[in-house]
């Protein structure tokens, strides 16, 4: 293909996918069994450049291997073959390549793939197909911009063959998961994408005879197991000097052949100091900024083609074993350089210093191998080192490295504080501390003491809607409906199971009566057994007969009366009736169907009533009925069950029964094709604490828990009944007092309204006035939060109260707090929040989970079973997919059996079949016969129970057959389906065919997950819409229909992943997306099968790759890891807490909760120290700022920044701006005295704080493909020019202070590892060598690397360049630069290319137009799904719901309001507005709702701002 059409085919591409990216979590919560690939050769580029060092790119590789390993990421790396033929004219990059996928391949466990010739080979494409990774990591930019347009074409294939795409450039990481730009392949790319030819050609080609001829030769010399270090050199040294002095003739400009043999023997010498000298010792040499000569380099290019082709030799002679440790050191340019400048320079200058007597018997022997396998060629002998003048160093610049301004090592400033003393006193000891007369002490900014009674904004007394005041009408009604409605959503929830609660001293005894009413009952209950009889009576003949003519309806007929009967009598009546109309049925359909298969579902209902009457109605068995049992069993040929039940059955009528039978084992029966009626263990004997179930014996331990006011952790799958436990904490609470509080902790605020409707609907309770049953706290709203005794809220607003130093006494009624869906605590955004609230709360609290791997976790109730989809000849196949089709040999053994893998009966049978088939010699094939296996033998009614045992018993032998050495009889698993694959387009165009082929299998009521634009469309279909985008109560309606049944299908996002009660038949995913991970996907598929009304949930996969359905089945969920817990934000509030608290033990107990028990240091005890440290160095920021005194009292702007806590550091840089009054400046109306402000002004202040807040960063490459008849800048242009120094002022004095943190901590790093490279773990520590007076000279005794990474410093990287470089930091110490609270004016990638703000405030602000945004700016927007939620809740064609869409719709016009208020207030109402539209709804509430109420109301009125653009911003945060 001609490069113009390879240009143009990346253009178009690239563009596509910027449409498309995404900043997200690239780890999210799998565990082993996702993976993905990484391009070898983008990460070569990622951090490989010109000034990188040999062995700290390996470093640098390897941090960045480790960090993805660490987090239990699986992954591949793949190097194509025809890349190489690219950096021929960049031989350092080529030599490194070739370095890299050797040390990686002999060094590391880490699968590296070569065999593969680019990305349109056959091979590459059955990889893909055949394993389906999660993602490819691939770059941008290349070397040329041929290796571009290969990269970009590489890029848009990926995306064609359904894989996605996440950039290297700007990719970031934390304690808990990486980020990156994350690119969802998408239909346009398959449909747009034809495939590619790329015919590449090498560079230039250069001889390997003289490589083999010498390496041969060297063989001979030196034995196996020599250093890989000294046989590169000396090949490379040999080679190069050969093949130079044939080059010479016409290289008049270039260095003689003597002058190369010195530098030859240079590069011995550097190779001989790598062997002796420690890594220690070799980042202390002196850091030279100088150059190589024009004439040096090109010997030393061609030396570098040399390295290639020795490597790629040695890598070819595999009879020759080499000792490859330190493949990453094969060179040290920085030490080559110190050692040229010393004899070059020095030397001359009559410094002589001694090698040192090893160092030089090493290098006299490299060089004489040299001098002797070149016997052709006379090199010269070892010494003198240097035999020519000729300068290899250019001193035009100067030689060595400038010292950057030291980290000054700055004393304390002393804090007065017991709490301080307290936590880090031991830490302080060891520190310095200023005298009170110092300087830096007396000049400290003294501040206005602040305390929470007055607003931060306004300094009006603070009041809010906690402080209960008399309602008027109008609210009294808002109220009311509000309760009305919540009952009315709570109904849909559960049916209307209200109770009336009484405080336990208030319960008399019971009174006449009482005892009357209950006498009264019994009498009902036998005139209703006697109606239900009679009613029985009336219905038999003719349920009888529809059993008869239609089977399938007269059963449905037949279960439906027995679910109403409430008569145990008139069930035993009615099963006797069903069993013998079932039997005669069943004889009838034998004797039609003759040798034909039968239709065994008419078999399954016969012994299903058999199951039920043995088991629920034995104790009304009489002989003659227990004899109609036994003749029935022997009719369907289970001969032995009938003899043990009873022996009475006339033995002539065998013959005559033979041809009713089943032809089958009565356990195979059972377990094939009566897995979902199989009984439960459930408990028959009610709770007396629990109405309208019977609960399970787990149940009843954790409501013994609740009883004993213990804590306890909750993990079992949705559906499974966990909450009741929840339900039944609350109850007790209401019980106990009036006085006591319940906190329901929700991770949503959906499933705050859901948790809200269900306490209505459940408890009614008669309270003083002033106080309710139930209470909301959320981001956006709250009711009755500080007077109700069950509060619903979420965990950030939570932790405002429990750090509100004027709440305590409300916190003290705490009884007991439930956290649901605890597993957000491993989450990456708000997972510190959960962990501060379980160390803070001083009560008993419930955790309930469905997907924690650290604990165990419940059997479902109903057997959950998948299906994948197929599509052929315009019929849907539906395939079962078992379980262990997703099992590989290597899993089982690196991960075992996932600990929530299960298996319906018939898949157990399933299994044994397959394991009897393929090893027919197996030992235990007898014993675990169905028909013979303990559990089962002779068993009429095998329970669920059994089968389980059944299961483990099959799970165990599968992994003892692996430990038998039986592996290729596991691999022979003939359980895997096997799809046909048709063009998407088709399965689009058919998919509402699919939900009419689900319709007709019985499998709605149904929940697709699907991604967002495929639902406008199903959407004008009639099919039910559930999106994040739509309003809440639009959801809620949503969902109380499909509870209701008038929708039975719905189409979902990740909305309803999160606990939303929508429990249904079947669960489908129709789209893969980067959120289908393991726990969205037990999240999701928990859905289905509803206990109590389905015997079985189904999962089918449509259009999903096999081997994402493998991984996902197989995947674990993730495990509790804990986030970096503290920040300065967080320090300001907990001493904001410890001084101003009412209650000042208790809030003292609350702050060192917070700061002593984080999970970062619960495994690593370093980390302890750290955090220490960490938080000593925030204090000192804090005081010297000014928001608190020298005895940790808050003041100043402390407001303010704790307020806007969410947004560090953004909400300090705000305080900067207006100390400095930045913003007075700023706003200057358009004449004195006037109350105008130009547009101007207005640009440029939205221009500043969209510098500050709601900061989306496009990728480095977005500013090639900006469109050039655009709207929009796209690109947020820089702060204006005092603004950008008041920030750069604010990090450098963040760089300062976290600067001395780092030295500080860097004693608590693990220095052993740090000598080591960190996932190869090759060691670099040896004795220093101190023999050598040469070594010492090169030593710089003055730099400072304290706590800079040793690696590192080989790069030149000392202690004052810790912020400018990547993994400069000591790694082991547990912090990084990342953990410095700095306002990055610029941001760039690991390729130096700036990475630009993306201008969606300002741009809107300007044209207001929303198409333009995600045209121009690539910004996805929520809000335009708006319209389609209306659509689709029109087409449900109910009354009411078109007025609820229309009270949805939401205006985003451009208006502008005239400003007319007075410049000071102007600032206020629009900071305050501002910052509050992105504070509010950025995940984190905001403490003052009530008062910027007001201000909203006044900026309307009076602000030019346009409404749509507050709104556009808070959309950025949803």
């Amino acid at each position: 293909m001609s490069r113009p059409l390879h240009f143009h085919l990346c253009k178009i591409m690239l563009i596509l996918f910027l449409f498309s990216f995404r900043y997200v979590s690239l780890l999210n919560d799998f565990v082993e069994s996702e993976f993905f690939v990484i391009d070898g050769d983008s990460l070569l580029l990622k951090y490989l450049c010109k000034k990188r060092q040999y062995l700290p790119f390996f470093y640098l590789v390897e941090c960045f291997l480790l960090d993805f390993t660490q987090k239990g990421a699986k992954y591949v790396i793949v190097f194509f073959k025809d890349v190489e033929q690219m950096y021929f004219s960049y031989p350092n990059f080529l030599f490194h390549r070739t370095a890299l996928i050797q040390h990686l391949k002999c060094n590391t466990d880490i699968v590296i793939h070569t065999e593969f010739s680019n990305c349109f080979s056959p091979e590459w494409l059955i990889f893909l197909k055949e394993s389906y990774p999660y993602f490819v990591i691939i770059s941008d930019i290349g070397l040329t911009s041929l290796q571009e347009d290969y990269l970009h074409i590489f890029i848009a294939h990926t995306l064609s063959k359904k894989i996605s795409v996440v950039l290297t450039s700007g990719q970031e990481s934390d304690a808990l998961t990486v980020y990156g730009y994350y690119v969802q392949n998408v239909y346009e790319h398959r449909l747009f994408f034809q495939q590619v030819n790329c015919n590449t050609s090498y560079l230039w080609i250069l001889s390997r005879k003289n490589v083999c001829r010498t390496i041969l030769l060297l063989k001979h010399l030196w034995p196996e197991g020599s250093d890989i270090r000294c046989i590169v050199c000396v090949l490379t040294c040999i080679v190069g000097l050969k093949m130079y002095s044939n080059m010479l003739e016409n290289k008049s400009e270039s260095l003689t052949l003597e002058e190369a043999a010195d530098l030859c023997r240079l590069q011995c010498l550097s190779v001989v100091f790598l062997l002796h000298l420690p890594l220690s010792q070799r980042a202390r040499i002196r850091i030279i900024n100088s150059c190589w000569t024009k004439q040096v380099l090109p010997f030393i290019i061609m030396q570098q083609h040399c390295d290639y082709f020795v490597l790629k030799q040695l890598n070819d002679e595999s009879d020759w074993k080499l000792d490859l440790t330190h493949l990453p050191d094969l060179r040290d340019n920085s030490l080559l350089k110190n050692l040229s400048h010393y004899y070059e320079i020095e030397y001359c200058s009559g410094l002589h210093f001694e090698l040192g007597k090893e160092i030089k018997c090493e290098y006299q022997y490299l060089w004489n191998t040299v001098t002797k396998l070149a016997a052709s060629c006379d090199f010269g002998d070892a010494f003198p080192v240097r035999t020519t003048s000729q300068l290899f160093l250019e001193q035009k610049q100067m030689v060595f490295k400038e010292s950057k301004e030291e980290i000054p090592s700055i004393g304390l400033i002393p804090v007065k504080s017991d709490l301080v003393e307290d936590y880090a006193g031991a830490v302080l000891a060891d520190l310095p501390i200023l005298s009170s007369n110092n300087p830096a002490v007396t000049s400290l900014i003294k501040q206005t003491e602040f305390d929470e009674l007055r607003h931060w904004h306004s300094g009006k007394p603070l009041s809010d809607d906690y402080d209960r005041t008399k309602c008027s009408n109008d609210e009294r009604r808002g109220i009311q409906k509000l309760q009305s409605y919540y009952r009315l959503y709570g109904r849909s929830l559960e049916g209307n199971i209200s109770k009336t609660i009484v405080t336990q001293v208030d319960v008399p005894l019971k009174s006449k009566a009482e005892i009357i009413a209950e006498e009264n009952q019994k009498r009902l209950e036998a005139k209703e057994e006697k109606k239900e009889q009679e009613q029985w009576s009336a219905l038999s003949v003719s349920i009888e007969r529809e059993i008869k003519e239609n089977f399938t309806y007269g059963i449905n007929r037949l279960e439906n009366f027995l679910k109403t009967c409430q008569s145990n009598s008139v069930k035993f009546t009615a099963e006797m009736a069903g069993l013998n109309v079932c039997l005669e049925v069943w004889k009838e359909h034998c004797r039609n169907q003759g040798k034909k298969s039968r239709d065994l579902s008419i078999a399954v209902q016969v012994m299903r009533r058999i199951h039920i009457l043995l088991e629920k109605h034995k104790e009304l068995l009489k002989k003659p009925h227990v004899q109609k049992l036994s003749r029935c069993l022997k009719y369907l040929g289970f001969e032995n069950l009938a003899c043990s039940l009873s022996s009475l059955i006339i033995e002539s009528d065998n013959e005559k029964i033979a041809k009713y039978t089943t032809e089958m084992g009565a356990a195979r029966f059972q377990l094939q094709y009566m897995g979902c009626y199989l009984f439960r263990e459930e408990r028959k004997d009610p709770d007396p604490r629990i109405q309208h179930f019977i609960p399970d014996t787990w149940q009843r331990e954790l409501l013994d828990v609740v009883d004993n006011n213990e804590s306890a952790v909750i993990v079992a799958p949705t559906s499974s009944g966990k909450t009741y436990a929840s339900f039944y904490c609350m109850e007790k609470v209401l019980k106990e007092s009036n006085e006591g509080v319940v906190v329901y902790v929700s991770p949503t605020k959906a499933l705050v309204n859901q948790v809200m409707g269900t306490i209505y609907n459940r408890f009614t309770k008669t309270l003083p006035h002033g106080l309710v049953v139930g209470g909301t706290f959320t981001r956006d709203y709250r009711h009755d939060t500080l007077n109700c005794q069950i509060l619903v809220t979420v965990p950030q607003c939570l932790e405002i109260l429990l750090l509100s130093p004027h709440r305590q006494d409300w916190v003290k009624r705490i009884r007991y707090v439930i956290f649901d869906e605890v597993h957000c605590l491993g989450g990456e955004i708000g997972a510190e929040v959960w962990e501060h609230l379980l160390v803070m709360i001083r009560c008993p609290f419930l955790a309930l989970s469905n997907g924690v791997l650290n604990f165990f976790k419940k059997q479902r109730y109903n057997d959950l079973e998948k299906y994948v989809c197929s599509l052929k000849d315009n019929d849907f196949i539906i395939d079962h997919y078992h379980p262990c089709a997703a099992l590989t040999v290597s899993h089982i053994e690196n991960y075992g059996l996932p600990l929530d893998i299960a298996f319906s009966p018939r898949e157990s049978i399933q299994l044994y079949d397959m394991m009897a088939k393929v090893w027919e010699e197996w030992p235990r094939l007898q014993e675990l016969d169905p028909e013979e296996f303990t559990s089962f033998k002779n068993k009429i009614v095998i329970t669920k129970a059994d089968a389980k045992n059944y299961e483990q018993e099959l799970k165990k032998e599968l992994i003892n057959w692996i430990t038998l050495g039986q592996r290729e009889k596991v691999t022979k698993n003939s359980l895997k389906p096997h799809p046909v694959d048709c063009s998407e387009n088709e399965k689009r165009i058919r998919f509402a065919h699919f939900v009419e082929k689900l319709q007709d299998m019985d499998k709605l009521p149904a929940i697709f997950f699907m991604k967002s634009f495929l639902l406008r469309m199903l959407a004008q279909k009639g099919i039910g819409y559930h999106h994040a985008s739509m309003s809440y109560k639009e959801r809620q309606v949503v969902e109380m229909l499909f509870r209701m049944g008038y929708i039975r299908v719905v189409t979902a996002t990740g909305s309803l992943a999160l606990g939303i009660n929508m429990p249904c038949k079947s669960v489908v995913f129709s789209e893969d997306s980067v959120y289908l991970d393991a726990l969205n996907y037990r999240q999701m598929s928990g859905r289905a099968g509803r206990r109590g009304q389905d015997m079985i949930g189904s999962v089918f996969f449509y259009d999903i790759p096999l081997p994402k359905v493998e991984k996902l089945i197989k995947s674990n969920v993730p495990q509790l890891k804990g986030q970096f817990p503290l920040s300065i934000s967080l320090v300001l509030r907990l001493m904001l807490l410890a001084a101003k608290a009412d209650d000042k033990a208790d809030a003292r107990a609350k702050v060192l909760s917070v700061l002593k028990h984080s999970l970062l240091s619960f495994k690593q005890k370093q980390n302890t120290e750290m955090l220490k440290v960490y938080f000593i160095f925030s204090l000192q920021f804090l005081v010297k700022e000014g928001y608190l005194d020298q005895e940790g009292n808050p003041m100043g702007f402390t407001g303010l920044v704790t307020h806007l806590h969410y947004h560090e550091p953004s909400n300090f840089v705000l305080v900067s701006f207006l100390v400095k009054g930045l913003f007075h400046k700023l706003c200057q109306p358009v004449e004195n005295g006037s109350t105008v402000f130009s547009e101007d002004v207005m640009e440029q202040l939205v221009l500043v704080l969209a510098n500050l807040f709601g900061r989306r960063y496009l990728p480095a490459c977005a500013t090639k493909f900006r469109r050039t008849s655009c709207q929009s800048k796209v690109f947020l242009e820089d702060l204006p020019e005092e603004f950008a120094a008041a920030v750069h002022e604010y990090n450098c004095k963040i760089k300062k202070n976290f600067g001395c943190f780092l030295l500080t901590v860097a004693k608590l790093a693990d220095m052993e590892q740090e000598y080591q490279l960190p996932l190869s773990r090759i060691d670099f520590t040896h004795k220093e060598c101190d023999n050598s007076e040469l070594t010492s000279h090169l030593m710089n005794s003055t730099k400072s690397i304290a706590s800079v990474s040793p690696f590192t410093c080989l790069s030149g990287t000392i202690d004052q360049d810790l912020f400018d470089a990547e993994n400069a930091v000591l790694h082991t110490i547990g912090v990084n630069v990342r953990n410095a609270p700095l306002c990055w004016l610029e941001k760039y990638d690991n390729q130096g290319r700036r990475m630009p703000l993306n201008a969606y405030a300002l741009d809107f602000f300007k044209h207001g137009s929303l198409i333009a945004l995600t045209t121009d700016n690539w910004y996805v927007l929520l809000l335009s799904a708006k319209s389609t939620c209306r659509r689709c809740i029109a087409y449900t064609n109910l009354t009411g719901l078109q007025e609820l869409s229309h009270n949805a719709h939401c205006d985003l016009s451009g208006h502008h309001f005239q400003l007319r208020c007075p410049e000071p207030n102007f600032f206020q109402a629009l900071t305050v507005f501002f910052l509050s539209c992105c504070y509010t709804l950025s995940g984190l509430p905001n403490t003052h709702t009530a008062h910027i109420s007001a201000f909203n109301t006044h900026l309307l009125n009076s602000s030019s701002l346009p409404v749509s653009l507050i709104r556009l911003l808070a959309s950025e945060y949803f």
